[in-house]
Protein backbone atom coordinates (compact mmCIF):
# COMPACT_ATOMS: atom_id res chain seq x y z
CA UNK A 1 0.00 0.00 0.00
CA UNK A 2 1.41 3.54 -1.03
CA UNK A 3 2.04 5.80 2.16
CA UNK A 4 0.06 8.77 1.79
CA UNK A 5 2.09 12.14 2.68
CA UNK A 6 0.37 12.35 6.01
CA UNK A 7 1.70 8.78 6.78
CA UNK A 8 4.99 9.88 5.44
CA UNK A 9 5.28 12.67 7.22
CA UNK A 10 4.26 11.01 10.64
CA UNK A 11 6.98 8.52 9.60
CA UNK A 12 9.55 11.03 9.33
CA UNK A 13 8.51 13.23 11.93
CA UNK A 14 9.94 9.67 14.54
CA UNK A 15 12.71 8.45 12.60
CA UNK A 16 14.41 12.13 12.22
CA UNK A 17 16.12 12.35 8.97
CA UNK A 18 18.99 10.11 7.86
CA UNK A 19 22.87 11.29 7.22
CA UNK A 20 21.63 11.54 3.29
CA UNK A 21 18.25 12.71 4.24
CA UNK A 22 16.43 14.90 1.18
CA UNK A 23 15.73 18.63 1.69
CA UNK A 24 13.95 19.46 4.99
CA UNK A 25 12.26 22.24 2.37
CA UNK A 26 12.28 21.85 -1.60
CA UNK A 27 10.47 25.16 -3.61
CA UNK A 28 10.10 24.31 -6.86
CA UNK A 29 9.55 26.38 -9.45
CA UNK A 30 7.19 28.32 -7.68
CA UNK A 31 5.50 31.42 -9.28
CA UNK A 32 3.57 34.69 -7.16
CA UNK A 33 1.29 36.43 -8.84
CA UNK A 34 -1.95 38.45 -7.98
CA UNK A 35 -4.58 39.73 -10.52
CA UNK A 36 -2.31 38.87 -13.34
CA UNK A 37 0.61 40.90 -11.59
CA UNK A 38 3.84 38.21 -11.43
CA UNK A 39 5.29 39.09 -8.30
CA UNK A 40 7.92 36.24 -8.61
CA UNK A 41 8.43 33.51 -11.23
CA UNK A 42 9.94 30.17 -11.08
CA UNK A 43 12.23 30.37 -7.79
CA UNK A 44 13.57 26.82 -6.86
CA UNK A 45 16.26 26.28 -3.82
CA UNK A 46 16.13 24.04 -1.39
CA UNK A 47 16.87 24.12 2.77
CA UNK A 48 18.67 21.42 4.12
CA UNK A 49 17.62 19.92 7.99
CA UNK A 50 19.20 21.91 10.67
CA UNK A 51 20.23 24.91 8.17
CA UNK A 52 19.71 28.90 9.03
CA UNK A 53 18.21 29.88 5.49
CA UNK A 54 17.53 33.78 4.64
CA UNK A 55 15.00 34.98 1.90
CA UNK A 56 16.66 38.37 1.14
CA UNK A 57 16.72 41.03 -1.16
CA UNK A 58 15.92 44.78 -1.91
CA UNK A 59 12.45 46.32 -0.65
CA UNK A 60 9.44 44.73 -2.54
CA UNK A 61 10.77 41.84 -4.21
CA UNK A 62 8.24 39.29 -2.58
CA UNK A 63 10.50 38.52 0.27
CA UNK A 64 7.11 38.59 3.16
CA UNK A 65 5.12 36.82 0.23
CA UNK A 66 7.75 33.77 -0.27
CA UNK A 67 7.77 33.59 3.47
CA UNK A 68 3.40 33.05 3.56
CA UNK A 69 3.50 30.84 -0.02
CA UNK A 70 5.58 28.53 1.65
CA UNK A 71 3.95 28.34 5.42
CA UNK A 72 0.47 27.66 2.95
CA UNK A 73 -1.02 31.01 3.86
CA UNK A 74 -1.26 31.91 -0.27
CA UNK A 75 -1.37 29.20 -2.90
CA UNK A 76 0.89 29.75 -5.51
CA UNK A 77 0.29 30.38 -9.05
CA UNK A 78 2.61 27.80 -10.21
CA UNK A 79 5.10 25.15 -8.91
CA UNK A 80 5.41 23.95 -5.12
CA UNK A 81 6.48 23.44 -1.88
CA UNK A 82 7.60 20.27 -0.66
CA UNK A 83 8.64 19.42 3.13
CA UNK A 84 10.54 16.45 3.37
CA UNK A 85 9.41 14.89 0.44
CA UNK A 86 5.94 15.70 0.99
CA UNK A 87 4.08 18.12 -1.49
CA UNK A 88 1.87 20.72 0.67
CA UNK A 89 -0.18 21.46 -1.82
CA UNK A 90 -0.95 18.51 -3.69
CA UNK A 91 -1.91 16.27 -0.85
CA UNK A 92 -5.16 17.06 1.35
CA UNK A 93 -5.91 19.63 3.68
CA UNK A 94 -5.72 16.75 6.76
CA UNK A 95 -1.99 16.39 4.99
CA UNK A 96 -1.37 20.15 5.18
CA UNK A 97 -2.50 20.31 8.15
CA UNK A 98 -0.28 18.20 9.64
CA UNK A 99 2.62 19.78 7.88
CA UNK A 100 1.79 23.26 9.35
CA UNK A 101 1.57 21.76 12.88
CA UNK A 102 5.84 21.80 12.23
CA UNK A 103 5.64 24.89 11.75
CA UNK A 104 6.30 27.72 14.23
CA UNK A 105 6.04 31.42 12.53
CA UNK A 106 7.13 34.79 13.84
CA UNK A 107 5.79 37.35 12.22
CA UNK A 108 7.15 40.98 11.65
CA UNK A 109 4.99 42.81 14.22
CA UNK A 110 5.19 39.85 16.63
CA UNK A 111 1.33 39.64 16.55
CA UNK A 112 0.88 39.05 20.50
CA UNK A 113 -2.45 39.62 21.83
CA UNK A 114 -2.26 43.09 23.46
CA UNK A 115 -4.78 41.69 25.98
CA UNK A 116 -3.19 38.35 26.90
CA UNK A 117 -0.24 38.30 29.28
CA UNK A 118 3.17 36.99 27.77
CA UNK A 119 2.23 33.51 29.70
CA UNK A 120 -1.26 33.25 28.47
CA UNK A 121 0.02 34.44 24.20
CA UNK A 122 2.58 31.19 24.51
CA UNK A 123 0.17 29.33 26.37
CA UNK A 124 -2.23 30.14 23.11
CA UNK A 125 -1.02 27.58 21.13
CA UNK A 126 -0.93 24.87 23.59
CA UNK A 127 -4.27 24.97 24.66
CA UNK A 128 -5.34 25.07 20.65
CA UNK A 129 -3.32 21.75 19.77
CA UNK A 130 -2.85 19.58 23.26
CA UNK A 131 -4.40 18.13 25.49
CA UNK A 132 -1.84 19.02 28.47
CA UNK A 133 -3.37 20.24 31.03
CA UNK A 134 -3.22 23.62 32.81
CA UNK A 135 -0.05 23.14 35.41
CA UNK A 136 1.37 21.49 32.33
CA UNK A 137 0.96 24.23 29.75
CA UNK A 138 1.79 26.18 32.51
CA UNK A 139 5.43 24.57 33.54
CA UNK A 140 5.85 24.68 29.42
CA UNK A 141 5.41 28.05 28.72
CA UNK A 142 7.74 28.81 31.75
CA UNK A 143 9.98 26.86 29.98
CA UNK A 144 9.74 28.73 26.63
CA UNK A 145 9.92 32.29 28.22
CA UNK A 146 13.63 31.12 29.95
CA UNK A 147 14.58 29.86 26.26
CA UNK A 148 14.29 33.64 25.21
CA UNK A 149 15.14 35.06 28.12
CA UNK A 150 12.10 36.38 29.92
CA UNK A 151 11.75 34.34 32.89
CA UNK A 152 9.81 36.42 35.34
CA UNK A 153 7.63 38.04 32.95
CA UNK A 154 5.01 35.78 32.54
CA UNK A 155 2.21 38.26 33.95
CA UNK A 156 3.23 41.27 31.85
CA UNK A 157 1.40 42.26 29.19
CA UNK A 158 3.42 43.52 25.82
CA UNK A 159 2.61 46.83 26.00
CA UNK A 160 4.87 46.67 29.26
CA UNK A 161 8.20 45.76 27.70
CA UNK A 162 10.45 46.66 24.66
CA UNK A 163 10.24 45.77 21.40
CA UNK A 164 13.03 43.36 21.28
CA UNK A 165 11.06 41.88 24.84
CA UNK A 166 8.26 41.45 22.19
CA UNK A 167 9.90 39.64 19.67
CA UNK A 168 11.40 37.35 22.11
CA UNK A 169 8.19 36.43 23.85
CA UNK A 170 6.71 36.39 20.04
CA UNK A 171 9.60 33.44 19.07
CA UNK A 172 8.77 31.88 22.27
CA UNK A 173 4.96 31.58 21.36
CA UNK A 174 6.27 30.31 18.04
CA UNK A 175 8.43 27.54 19.23
CA UNK A 176 5.68 26.44 21.66
CA UNK A 177 4.57 23.29 19.94
CA UNK A 178 8.75 22.43 19.57
CA UNK A 179 8.40 22.94 15.99
CA UNK A 180 10.61 21.02 13.08
CA UNK A 181 10.98 24.40 10.96
CA UNK A 182 10.65 28.07 12.45
CA UNK A 183 9.72 30.70 9.90
CA UNK A 184 10.43 34.46 10.78
CA UNK A 185 10.04 37.25 9.38
CA UNK A 186 11.51 39.92 9.76
CA UNK A 187 12.74 39.57 13.04
CA UNK A 188 15.19 42.53 13.43
CA UNK A 189 12.74 44.76 11.99
CA UNK A 190 12.16 48.01 14.38
CA UNK A 191 15.12 47.23 16.54
CA UNK A 192 18.48 49.28 17.69
CA UNK A 193 21.87 47.28 16.37
CA UNK A 194 22.39 45.42 20.12
CA UNK A 195 19.04 44.43 20.76
CA UNK A 196 19.41 42.94 16.53
CA UNK A 197 22.61 41.30 17.74
CA UNK A 198 20.96 39.92 20.76
CA UNK A 199 18.44 38.22 18.87
CA UNK A 200 20.57 36.96 16.13
CA UNK A 201 22.66 35.14 18.88
CA UNK A 202 19.60 34.11 20.28
CA UNK A 203 18.22 32.60 17.43
CA UNK A 204 21.60 30.49 17.04
CA UNK A 205 21.51 29.52 20.20
CA UNK A 206 17.97 27.90 19.78
CA UNK A 207 18.90 26.26 16.50
CA UNK A 208 22.16 24.82 17.82
CA UNK A 209 19.76 23.63 21.00
CA UNK A 210 16.49 22.41 19.47
CA UNK A 211 17.91 21.61 16.08
CA UNK A 212 15.19 23.27 14.26
CA UNK A 213 15.40 24.18 10.89
CA UNK A 214 14.85 28.37 10.42
CA UNK A 215 13.89 30.19 7.25
CA UNK A 216 14.13 34.09 7.97
CA UNK A 217 12.93 36.71 6.03
CA UNK A 218 15.66 39.87 6.43
CA UNK A 219 17.30 42.52 4.65
CA UNK A 220 19.21 43.20 7.51
CA UNK A 221 22.96 42.35 6.29
CA UNK A 222 24.35 42.25 9.91
CA UNK A 223 21.59 39.72 10.57
CA UNK A 224 22.32 37.83 6.84
CA UNK A 225 26.58 37.11 7.70
CA UNK A 226 26.27 36.50 11.95
CA UNK A 227 23.53 33.49 10.83
CA UNK A 228 22.51 32.31 7.62
CA UNK A 229 24.61 29.03 6.33
CA UNK A 230 22.66 29.56 2.76
CA UNK A 231 20.10 32.25 1.12
CA UNK A 232 18.30 33.15 -1.81
CA UNK A 233 18.21 36.40 -3.32
CA UNK A 234 14.93 37.64 -5.18
CA UNK A 235 15.18 40.38 -7.56
CA UNK A 236 12.39 42.90 -7.63
CA UNK A 237 13.53 43.53 -11.48
CA UNK A 238 13.90 40.53 -13.32
CA UNK A 239 10.98 38.89 -10.39
CA UNK A 240 13.50 35.84 -9.89
CA UNK A 241 16.19 34.23 -8.09
CA UNK A 242 18.98 35.48 -9.24
CA UNK A 243 21.52 33.80 -6.31
CA UNK A 244 21.57 31.05 -4.10
CA UNK A 245 24.67 29.92 -2.21
CA UNK A 246 26.34 30.99 1.44
CA UNK A 247 26.14 35.22 1.48
CA UNK A 248 29.67 34.93 2.64
CA UNK A 249 30.66 33.27 -0.61
CA UNK A 250 28.56 35.19 -2.92
CA UNK A 251 29.65 38.87 -1.85
CA UNK A 252 32.65 37.64 -4.26
CA UNK A 253 31.04 34.62 -6.41
CA UNK A 254 27.56 35.71 -7.06
CA UNK A 255 27.55 36.00 -10.83
CA UNK A 256 25.21 38.90 -10.28
CA UNK A 257 26.23 42.30 -9.83
CA UNK A 258 23.55 43.29 -8.20
CA UNK A 259 23.78 40.42 -6.05
CA UNK A 260 27.68 41.13 -4.87
CA UNK A 261 26.67 44.72 -4.40
CA UNK A 262 24.11 44.31 -2.37
CA UNK A 263 25.89 42.66 -0.24
CA UNK A 264 29.17 44.49 0.14
CA UNK A 265 26.68 46.96 1.64
CA UNK A 266 26.89 45.04 4.91
CA UNK A 267 31.07 45.06 4.90
CA UNK A 268 32.89 46.95 7.77
CA UNK A 269 33.42 50.31 6.71
CA UNK A 270 30.51 50.28 3.33
CA UNK A 271 28.49 53.27 3.45
CA UNK A 272 24.81 52.44 2.47
CA UNK A 273 23.40 54.03 -0.94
Amino acid sequence: MTPTGLDRWEAQAISGPSVDAEPRIDVRNLSMAFDGFVVQRDVSFTVAPGEIFVIMGDSGCGKSTMLKHMIGLIRPARGEVIYDGCSFWSGGEEARTAIRRRFGVLFQSGALWSSMTLAENVALPLSIYTQLDSNEVTDLVSLKLALVGLRGFEDYYPSQISGGMRKRAGLARAMALDPDILFLDEPSAGLDPLSSRRLDDLILELRDSLGSTVVIVTHELASIFAIADNAVFLDAESRTAIAHGNPRTLIDQADSPKVREFLRRGEPGAVAA
